[in-house]
């Protein structure tokens, strides 16, 4: 790299991207394939939260959970196993070799190119286009880039709750090192990684109990949607108290939790051998030094950013969950993609109006896409709902998969698809198959009367949208 003329210390590169994430990796590798000299620094994992904290260790040992799952129904399939137990170090241990296998291969994908300068260190901003990196060895690397990229992710949060920092309170990254079974798992959050961990667990064979501030689990979600997802995990056994709050916690002699619980049909204390939190996660700004430079954050830390991912700051970009949007890869992904496209191809995209499905991995998976009814209602929309048990569902009731539903909207004004909820066996991908409908316009009689292999799962939209009343379609595009 060339040296800047201000400073013979100060090395001056086209791009510096911090954090070797989803995004920023692939922005890296493929700005350095285009010629441009990039250094990206990264202080602990290559491949960012999704490889070594977030999706590739959890839907691994999900999978397991799942196996363990149907162990225990085998009889249902008429087929007869000896008593199942989980050998939970087995777990972890086939958990991290995926991961290091997924994180190796990010790594050489940047250590590959002539052009790109893997730094290993903590960076922390000294102006708007200069950072220093805190090696690993104590030493000091100052860098200065035309461009500098945010990509830092972020980390679990612990709300300020008493006995919080005491041994046996987990986090989403620690509860996956755990070698035994807790015998008695709390979940402190009802959102998506709380009810991935409490059924995980659960069929690993813990007793789990999830504590939920608000009126529903995953508030997001439509209130149809998370009470049938209650029931399912209750009638999996897990114990599930809504309005709900962890306000202390206290560890006992004998190794033992017990959490004081604020909550009108809760008991006011529960005891057990370990607490998840998993109630959101914070930026990881707090460290960056960006008070040295004009990048402005919301009250909650995250980098404020445009459509085009530029911050307050000329020259500096942030992408991935640092930003406070939508927390998934595929986000962090076309995120990426933005930049690169503006940037080598003078493509003029934006993160407005992009679709973002996303899918939760309990079992049956929810797979969403779009709006939902009362979404596309309130924007205005004229709709049908098209709704469908999991149980009418050929494919499922073979499989004996059969709880959930399908559900789509329908706009009576173009037959377009406007959204769907999937709740059901491979929910995300039939949410996907939905998706590329929408994508490429197609209305709804084309997949109700499209010729899908049997016996699938797609097969059923031809009876979840034979639901559609076409002549309500046909009046109002009429009208």
């Amino acid at each position: 790299m060339a040296s800047s003329t201000s400073d013979p210390s100060t090395e001056s590169v086209d791009l510096i991207v911090i954090g070797a994430g989803q995004g920023g990796g692939p922005l890296a590798g493929k700005m350095a394939e285009a010629g441009h000299s990039v250094a990206i620094v990264e202080r602990k994992h290559v491949g960012g939260t999704c490889i070594n904290e977030g999706c590739t260790p959890t839907k691994t040992m999900v999978a397991s959970a799942r196996v363990a799952h149907l162990a225990r129904r085998a009889k249902d399939y008429g087929v007869n196993t000896g008593e199942v137990s989980v050998d939970q170090a087995a777990v972890r241990e086939r958990k991290q070799g995926i991961v290091d296998m997924f994180r190796d291969g990010s790594r050489s994908s940047l250590t590959d190119h002539e052009k790109l300068d893997l730094v290993e260190g903590h960076a922390e901003f000294v102006d708007e286009r200069t950072v220093e990196v805190t090696l690993h060895d104590g030493s000091v690397r100052t860098l200065e880039g035309d461009r500098i990229v945010i990509n830092t992710g972020a980390r679990p949060f612990l709300p300020p709750i008493d006995g919080i920092e005491e041994d046996g309170v987990l986090t989403s990254t620690s509860i996956m090192e755990l070698d035994d079974v807790p015998d008695h798992l709390i979940v402190l959050g009802g959102g998506y990684i709380g009810l991935e961990f409490g059924q995980m667990f659960h069929r690993f064979g813990a007793d789990v109990t999830i504590i939920e501030r608000g009126e529903q689990l995953l508030g997001r979600e439509d209130a149809e949607t998370a009470d049938a997802i209650r029931d399912i995990l209750t009638d999996e056994g897990l114990h599930v108290h809504l309005e709900s709050a962890i306000t202390s916690i206290i560890r006992h002699s004998d190794g033992t939790l017990s959490a004081a619980i604020d909550g009108p049909k809760c008991p006011r204390r529960l005891r057990g051998t370990h607490i998840l939190v998993a109630a959101g996660r914070r930026p990881n700004t707090d460290d960056l030094g960006l008070e040295a430079t004009g990048v402005d954050t919301d009250n909650r830390g995250h980098v404020v950013t445009n459509d085009q991912l530029e911050t307050s700051a000329n020259g500096v970009f942030a992408i991935g969950d640092v930003t406070g949007g939508a927390a998934f890869t595929h986000i962090s992904y076309d995120d990426y993609r933005i930049l690169r496209d503006r940037w080598l191809d003078g493509v003029d995209r934006s993160t407005e109006d992009r679709p973002v499905p996303y899918t939760v991995f309990i079992d049956p998976q929810l797979g969403r896409i779009g709006q939902t009814a009362a979404q596309a209602r309130e924007a205005g929309h004229d709709v049908q709902v098209a709704r469908m048990q999991m149980s009418s569902v050929a494919r499922a009731i073979e499989t004996g998969e059969t709880r959930g539903f399908m559900e789509a909207v329908v706009d009576n004004q173009s037959g377009q698809i406007l959204g769907a909820t999937i709740l059901g066996p491979e929910g995300g991908e039939i949410a996907s198959l939905l998706q590329v409908a929408m994508m490429g316009n197609l209305r709804y009689d084309a997949l109700r009367d499209g010729v899908f292999s049997h016996p699938t799962f797609a097969e059923s939209l031809n009876n979840l949208f034979s639901q559609i009343d076409d002549e309500r379609v046909r009046a109002t595009r009429g009208s």
